[in-house]
């Protein structure tokens, strides 16, 4: 049984489309401050268990808890109560390019928690500065950043309401490896600074092995080994091995298509 102290736990979470299982019977839990990676292939079931924890997907069966609460079958109302505790990078930044970046950053504050609008800029200011962009920033649209900004100012808007919990989606995908560690250094300073619970999606074993204090690996749509990231690198579970160190040989078959 999980330890109902956790900030969220999941117990037996199953779900399937169609005849496909995706998720077939999950179970981790992640104490309030910490910060906890999930790694596995693609198709592994990363997005669903995410997806599943946000309320985006109800699962088949199985419980989730989020501060002790059933999430599971929860009503609107108490499902955007959960919410407005939460902050989310999302693996393409996510921004509207109809608003400028500041409100962007500030969009929770106005739209959620209808904070007045100078208020709101002064707070996404202070968030940009946090995440390393300045105010030559604030007014541009962000069509006109690149992807590393972008990413930047994502994690600014992520943090902007000083959320209890934090997930990240593949927060590293689509950058060059030098900007990929610029925000995973930043990841790791916000969420100490916001003192917030995180949870990370990602099959990049360099950002797991920066950000977490515990990682988790999903396969075929169950968690197979947790443990810290000093105990993963000695692990004798030979699918955790193939994995952090890319080996084609090994139990994990792929599909693999001559070219």
């Amino acid at each position: 049984m999980m330890d109902v102290t956790s900030k969220i736990a999941l117990t037996d979470v199953h779900k399937h489309f169609g005849p496909k299982q995706v998720l077939n019977g999950i179970d981790l839990e992640i104490g309030a401050g910490e910060s906890v990676v999930i790694i596995g292939g693609s198709g592994s079931g990363k997005s669903v268990t995410l997806k599943c924890i946000l309320g985006l997907l109800t699962p088949d069966r199985g419980s989730i808890r989020v501060d002790g609460q059933e999430t599971v079958g929860m009503s609107v109302g108490d499902r955007e109560a959960v919410l407005s505790k939460v902050g989310m990078l999302f693996q393409g930044a996510a921004l509207f390019d109809s608003i400028p970046v500041w409100e962007n950053v500030a969009f929770g504050l106005i739209a959620g928690q209808r904070m007045a609008r100078p208020a709101a800029r002064d707070i996404a200011v202070e968030k940009l500065a946090q995440v390393g962009l300045g105010s030559e920033v604030v007014d541009l649209s962000p069509a006109e950043l690149s992807g590393g900004m972008r990413k930047r100012v994502g994690l600014a808007r992520a943090i902007a309401t000083n959320p209890d919990i934090i997930f990240f989606d593949e927060p590293t995908t689509g950058l060059d490896p030098i900007m990929g560690e610029v925000i995973n250094d930043l990841i790791v300073e916000c969420v100490k600074e916001v003192g917030a619970t995180a949870l990370t999606i990602t099959h990049d074993m360099d950002s797991a092995r920066k950000i977490a204090d515990r990682i988790a690996m999903i396969y075929k749509g169950k968690i197979i080994w947790v443990g810290s990231v000093s105990e993963i690198e000695e692990t004798a579970n030979e699918y955790v091995a193939q994995f952090i160190h890319g080996r084609v040989d090994g139990p994990i078959q792929m599909d693999l298509r001559a070219l």
